[in-house]
């Protein structure tokens, strides 16, 4: 991230800046891919057309990007693909908009109908965007499956845009954190398109554990799915909802079903009854919220509901909520023409109290006194004037002015406009009926996922999705010229055909190889063109064949077609290792040919040197391939094999090897891929961290620090253990200079401090790294932790776990390095187990506690082997649990250091036997 940063040191940098970025986009490491994305839509996000190249190493790339990397390429990509790609939604939009326009012609209809018969078809670059991205909706990351949800929801066919349900509702099981973001995605997707989330209708269902954050987006997501086939189920499901202990979840649980009311007309009268009953109701908010619900969905059906308007009415003497009795006072002054006989008197009980009520009630009253006066002015006139007296001293000055406009507009008089005349126009107009919308409604225009859509609101560095365009552009830009070097890679068949080209390896084996292997370089690796030589120059040396090794060599020929074709399938020179493998299957199929042609001399083809054996192996491929070439089998390559074959039992005047056919086997063994297999560090397992005491409190001054071993590879020395200390200030004032002062270490030790730290705040925390080199040993590292005043003496002792780093290995590997450390490099006992003790989960997490190993996969149930090697210098850690009959085990641990191995064995013992 360091072109930002210079970028927003020096903004004139900005170019130099994306030439570098332009050339860290073309490096193939997925190391890089992610923080060169994060870099590019920092400095140069409009700079489109520097992805072109890359845009299919990058979807290539995608899986095995680190997470984070992830995010940001997703969403960089979406952003790519609505500029470069027409919309796969064409063909839903055009069956949508079937209405001609007024003033179109004929002919600019008919235009516009060719162009939505046209079948879509999709690039096949979008297609690899969206097939790449598929695999990742199963990641444990939920940033990541947010990434590649909201990708669907942009850029995806509508029917393929379903996959992402099942894999949004699956985060609904993480933190609340994860829940908020996620409901709110869910949110602004269901108002579109409720199919995709119906079918897991119950997982919206809210939790009586759930915050009342996550409990409101519940509801809204199913507002949003309610239909008919639902409703009942969700009706009763809201019912307890509005009994729930939290009130203000109980208000949003109403307006919920206000809103399903309005959204489904059948189930409206059943919704407005449910209401009225929750006026009865104890809890003052419920009734309030029930009220105000109520009153908007009067306003649908104003007429049919007097009986509901008469019993409102009524509670104003019980309500005390401002905007129940407001929305109370509305419905009267609304309706006051069906209700005549009720209206009057309830003007006249606000009148006595107009004083004591909240500014919003005042306001309902000189309304409802102003409508009164209006229909029936003979019962109110009066008590009107009583009321915009009261108003006209009001302390608010928006009842003052309410009443002061009130009076010359109902009041006739000289100075009276010709207002006057439209009063009852005014007062007493038709209202229209409310709108109830989801508040997310509006979020759609926001990119999915991002902070501006949580907000709602543009936050600063939101970057618009555009528009689909209508024409795609050139697809060619994305094409990349292909390198000569992918040569290598074609079937060996096929390169023999070309002409030789330049030599792949190095010159000393370009001198070794003869003229015929020269023509195989390019598809060949050296050490099997050098087999060729050596197996022509056999052929030459031998030509008697029998009519018994023909027949054999025939199907044996037939069983290496098979074995080659399996073998070139995989790509050939990508490391030594892959060609040592490739030697050994040769081996052991040329072994097998051997014993297979002649049994009375099994003992002359065992003392063969391997070299020999793989020879003859390629000897027959290549004869092989000579007579694919050549369509009609003809005796001449039937003699090349018996040729072939008699090389092998042919008497050679060659001195015999001087090793035993069982050192052979050993030395076999020793190729470099499997110690550097055995030697691989692996992911430690995981385990709760236990924090030391490095510093404490009250001997710090209020400094207190706090220290635990990461089980991490170290990133300042390959033989440093990664330590990191938690500062604190516990004090009431700012602590300076925090740094390590004088050290005391024992010899050969090493520590790689942190940087001082200029000041800490009050009540503030920080955790540093440092790097000790322990030098294998549990010997105490001794230094000086000072700030700006004082200095205080600290140890650091680890415990002889922490000396480890894990290691992955087969069981295979395990029990050969295990032969290896026999005798003074293996330390046992016997140990009885707690019964509870016996199952494996256990004795791994017991095991692991104690030690940073890993974990050895094993075929023998009562076995349990773990693994791992010391951080400074290296060498294996083996540990073997064994469990016997009745309730003993035998606890094994191999290693060079047996001082470790002595120490570890004395920690694990009572671990193991205690419960």
């Amino acid at each position: 991230m360091w072109p930002v940063k210079i970028l927003s040191l020096d903004p004139e940098q900005k170019e130099m800046l994306i030439e570098v970025i332009e050339k860290l986009l073309k490096d193939k490491s997925t190391l890089v891919a992610g923080s060169v994305v994060m870099a590019f839509e920092e400095v140069c996000p409009d700079r489109i057309d520097l992805i072109h190249k890359n845009y299919r190493k990058l979807c290539n790339l995608l899986v095995d990007v680190e997470e984070w990397g992830q995010v940001v390429i997703i969403h960089m990509l979406t952003r790519y693909a609505r500029t470069q790609f027409v919309s796969p939604w064409k063909e839903d939009d055009g069956l949508e908009d079937k209405e001609k326009n007024f003033y179109e012609s004929d002919e600019e209809q008919k235009e516009k109908t060719e162009k939505r018969r046209k079948p879509y078809t999709m690039d096949p670059d979008h297609r690899l965007l969206i097939r790449n991205t598929k695999p990742l909706l199963q990641s444990r990351n939920a940033a990541v499956v947010m990434a590649v949800a909201q990708l669907y929801w942009h850029i995806s066919p509508k029917s393929e845009a379903g996959i992402i349900s099942k894999s949004l509702v699956r985060l609904l099981r993480s933190n609340r954190e994860v829940q908020y973001i996620v409901l709110q995605n869910i949110a602004t997707m269901s108002i579109q398109r409720k199919g995709m989330f119906e079918p897991y209708l119950k997982s919206f269902y809210v939790r009586s554990t759930d915050p009342t954050m996550i409990k409101t987006l519940k509801l809204e997501i199913l507002t949003n799915l309610a239909n008919e086939a639902n409703i009942s189920t969700l009706l009763r499901e809201f019912q307890t909802y509005v009994k729930s202990q939290d009130k203000q979840f109980a208000a949003a649980t109403i307006q919920t079903i206000g809103r399903c009311a309005t959204n489904i007309l059948e189930v409206t009268d059943t919704c407005l009854n449910g209401l009225v009953c929750l006026l009865s109701n104890k809890d003052e908010i419920v009734v309030a919220e029930s009220v105000v619900v109520i009153k908007k969905l009067l306003q649908m059906q104003p007429a049919q509901h007097g009986e509901i308007i008469k019993h409102m009415a009524k509670l104003l003497d019980s309500i005390t909520v401002p905007v129940a009795r407001a929305s109370i006072l509305w419905l009267i002054g609304e309706n006051c023409e069906r209700v005549p006989k009720i209206a009057p008197d309830v003007l006249r009980k606000m009148a006595k109290s107009f004083t004591s009520e909240d500014d919003l009630v005042k306001l309902q009253i000189l309304n409802l006194g102003a409508k009164l006066y209006l229909t029936n002015s003979k019962q109110t006139k009066l008590l009107t004037q009583y009321i915009l007296n009261l108003g006209k001293y009001d302390q608010n000055y928006d009842i003052r002015d309410r009443t002061r406009f009130i009076r010359q507009l109902i009041v006739p008089n000289e100075k009276s406009g010709a207002l006057s005349k439209y009063a009852k126009k005014i007062f007493l107009a038709q209202k229209p009926a409310p709108l109830l919308e989801s508040p997310f409604k509006d979020r759609d225009h926001f990119q999915l996922g991002t902070l501006s859509h949580t907000l709602n609101t543009r936050a600063t560095g939101y970057l618009e999705l555009s528009n689909w365009p209508e024409v795609a552009p050139d697809p060619s830009v994305r094409n990349v010229e292909v390198i000569e070097l992918a040569k290598e890679w074609t079937p060996s068949g096929k390169a023999k055909k070309e002409k030789p080209a330049k030599k792949f390896y190095s010159e000393s084996e370009e001198e070794e190889d003869s003229s015929d292997s020269s023509s195989d370089s390019e598809s060949e690796s050296g050490s099997e063109s050098e087999q060729d030589e050596e197996g022509d120059r056999s052929d030459d040396s031998s030509e008697d064949s029998s009519s018994e090794s023909e027949s054999e060599s025939e199907s044996d020929v037939e069983n290496k077609r098979t074995a080659k074709s399996s073998s070139k399938a995989k790509g050939k020179g990508d490391s030594e290792d892959g060609e040592k493998k490739d030697e050994k299957s040769e081996t052991s199929d040329s072994s097998s040919a051997e014993s297979s042609s002649m049994e009375d001399s099994s003992s002359e083809s065992e003392s063969k040197s391997e070299s020999e054996s793989k020879s003859r192996k390629v000897t027959k491929e290549k004869e092989k391939k000579t007579k694919q070439d050549k369509n009609p089998v003809t005796k001449d390559v039937s003699l090349l094999d018996l040729d072939d074959f008699n090389t092998v039992f042919t008497p050679i005047a060659r001195p015999t090897p001087a090793l035993s056919p069982s050192l052979v086997a050993d030395l076999e063994g020793l190729n470099l891929s499997t110690s550097s297999s055995v030697i691989s560090v692996s992911t430690p397992v995981f385990v709760p961290m236990k924090t030391h005491v490095l510093l404490h409190r009250m001997s710090g001054k209020g400094l207190a620090a706090h220290y635990f071993f990461s089980r991490q590879p170290c990133i300042f020395g390959d033989k440093m253990v990664s330590v990191q200390i938690t500062l604190n200030n516990t004090t009431d004032r700012k602590i300076e200079n925090i740094h390590i002062g004088e050290k005391k270490l024992p010899t050969g030790m090493e520590m790689h401090v942190f940087n001082p730290i200029e000041s800490l705040e009050p009540e503030g925390s920080i955790t540093v790294s440092m790097g000790i080199d322990f030098c294998d040993s549990t010997q105490t590292a001794s230094f000086q932790l000072c700030t700006k005043d004082d200095c205080f003496s600290v140890n650091i002792q680890p415990p002889v776990g922490e000396l480890l780093l894990p290691v992955a290995m087969s069981e295979k590997d395990f029990k050969k390095e295990q032969g290896m450390l026999t005798g003074m490099n293996e330390t046992s006992t016997l140990i009885i187990l707690a019964p509870q003790n016996f199952t494996s989960s256990v004795i791994l997490q017991k095991i692991v506690n104690v030690a940073n190993v890993g974990v050895v996969p094993s075929g023998q149930d009562n076995i349990h082997r773990f693994a791992a090697k010391t951080v400074h210098s290296g060498s294996l850690m083996l540990v073997t649990v064994e469990l016997k009959e009745g309730s003993t085990a035998q606890l094994i641990i191999n290693t060079e250091k047996t001082v470790i191995g002595s120490v570890l064995l004395r920690e694990l013992k009572p671990v193991l036997s205690q419960g």
